[in-house]
C-alpha cells in the first residue's frame, strides 16, 4: 500500500553511518496529516483520499471550508492535497497518518516547488556556451540568431531564450530514508529535496 503524506522542509546537514562514511542529508518535518475527504468510484468516479496539515486558526479560512472540515470533525488545516488511491477503503474519515507508516531504508519520492531564481540569462538558464572574449568580439553573452527571416517569418514557441528560471514542480524520485524520529515528526532523507528550507513538501512512498 503506497502512502502519501505531507511535510515541510527544515534544511540540510549531514550524519555518518556506521562505517564512518558522511551522508548529506535533508530534514524534513512530516505530518501528522489528517484525513478529511475519501472519494471512490461510486460516488466521485475514482478513488482518492485527500489529506489536510498545518493546523491553524479558523477565523484565517472560509466558512465554506470549514463546512468541509467539519464533515471529518478535522480542525483549521491551511494545507489540503488529493492523492490517487485504490485502497481508499483501507482508510476512514479523521484517520491521524504519522511519519510512522514510513520505516527507515525505503524509497519515497518527494515533489516540491523548487527555488525560484526570477529573470534568466541564455548561459544560466540553458548552459549555453559564451562568445569568444577575445578583443573586438561584441557577442560575449548574446544569444545570437534566434530564426530563419523570410520563411517562416517568426520564431517558433519553445524557442530556448531567457526568462524565468526556477519555482516550477520537481518530483525527486527513489529517495532512501536515513532516519526516522517518530517523538518530533522529524525524517532524515538522502540528498537534496526541492524548494528552500520551510517549503511544503509531498512524500509518496513506493
Amino acid at each position: 500500500m503506497s502512502v502519501n503524506l505531507l511535510g515541510t522542509k527544515i534544511g540540510m546537514t549531514q550524519v555518518f553511518n556506521n562505517n564512518g562514511t558522511c551522508i548529506p542529508v535533508t530534514v524534513l518535518k512530516v505530518g501528522p496529516c489528517m484525513i478529511t475527504q475519501i472519494k471512490t468510484i461510486h460516488s466521485d468516479g475514482y478513488n482518492s483520499i485527500q489529506l489536510g496539515y498545518a493546523q491553524i486558526s479558523s477565523h484565517l479560512l472560509t466558512k465554506p471550508q470549514l463546512g468541509h472540515l467539519n464533515k471529518s470533525h478535522a480542525p483549521a488545516l491551511k494545507y489540503l492535497r488529493e492523492y490517487r488511491n485504490n485502497n481508499s477503503q483501507e482508510f476512514h474519515l479523521g484517520q491521524v497518518m504519522t511519519v510512522n507508516q514510513i520505516k527507515v531504508g525505503d524509497k519515497i519520492n518527494i515533489q516540491g516547488n523548487s527555488i525560484g531564481k526570477g529573470f534568466s540569462g541564455y548561459q544560466k538558464r540553458h548552459n549555453f556556451s559564451r562568445g569568444p572574449m577575445s578583443h573586438g568580439c561584441k557577442n560575449h553573452r548574446q544569444p545570437g540568431s534566434i530564426g530563419a527571416g523570410t520563411t517562416p517569418g517568426r520564431v517558433f514557441p519553445g524557442k530556448k531564450m531567457a526568462g524565468r528560471l526556477g519555482n516550477h514542480t520537481t518530483t525527486i524520485k527513489n529517495m532512501v530514508v536515513i532516519d526516522i524520529n517518530a517523538d518530533q515528526n522529524l525524517m532524515l532523507v538522502k540528498g537534496s529535496v526541492p524548494g528552500k528550507p520551510g517549503a511544503i513538501i509531498s512524500i509518496q512512498s513506493r
